[in-house]
């Protein structure tokens, strides 16, 4: 059997599996080699995308988060004032100190009240009208007491000096200093209503007048 060889423009190709010239053919020469397959990128691409699409969410938290926490701020920010501004009623006006000053003691204060008449071994016969009398020096200066520093004035107008000696109770002579009171009886000639009582520091001083109670 004869060898044959194919046309001379269908000569093997050398560098495609076939023997050189001369040799023996080998089984699978005269083929180009079988192409190698190429690798897909397409799970790369998908990998990619995947990841892409976890971190796009990712960073969108972290903004949300970011822009809420800012948010957050300026509602607390913004709802403080209405917050001081109502807490602001809830002050008393009953706890501010008052703004009224304390009402001042008159210098020399004289209190007076009905009494009964204590006839001494010197009080002559008749009628007498007695008032009990205390008064306190609130000045700074000390003041003088003394019975013919009294006068009384009954509910007819009637103005009635003090009787000397006439009630065991008589109110004392003395010196007051600041913050000193002495109480003692005044008495008048008759029998009448008192109405009130007058004081006067040295009989050209000031009047203090008083309602007998």
């Amino acid at each position: 059997m004869s060898q044959q060889f194919p046309p001379p423009d269908q000569q093997p190709n050398p560098g495609y599996g076939y023997p050189p010239p001369g040799q023996p053919q080998q089984p699978g020469y005269g083929y180009p080699p079988s192409p190698q397959p190429k690798k897909s990128n397409a799970g790369k691409i998908v990998g990619f995308s995947c990841l892409g699409v976890v971190g796009c969410v990712v960073l969108l938290g972290i903004i949300g988060a970011l822009l809420g926490d800012e948010s957050n701020d300026k509602t607390k920010e913004t709802a403080a004032p209405p917050a001081a501004a109502s807490s602001q009623p809830a002050k008393s006006p009953e706890a501010k100190p008052s703004s009224a000053a304390p009402e001042k003691k008159p210098a020399v204060e004289v209190v007076a009240k009905k009494a009964e008449f204590k006839k001494s071994i010197i009080a002559q016969d008749g009628a007498y009208t007695s008032v009990s009398v205390t008064i306190t020096n609130n000045g700074s200066k000390s003041i003088n007491v003394n019975p013919l520093y009294f006068a009384i004035t009954d509910t007819n107008g009637t103005k009635h000096p003090a009787e000397l000696g006439a009630d065991e109770d008589q109110i004392a002579t003395v010196e007051l200093a600041p913050g000193e009171n002495v109480t003692g009886s005044i008495t008048g000639k008759g029998a009448f209503a008192p109405k009130t009582v007058t004081y006067t520091d040295g009989l050209i001083g000031k009047a203090v007048r008083t309602d007998v109670s």
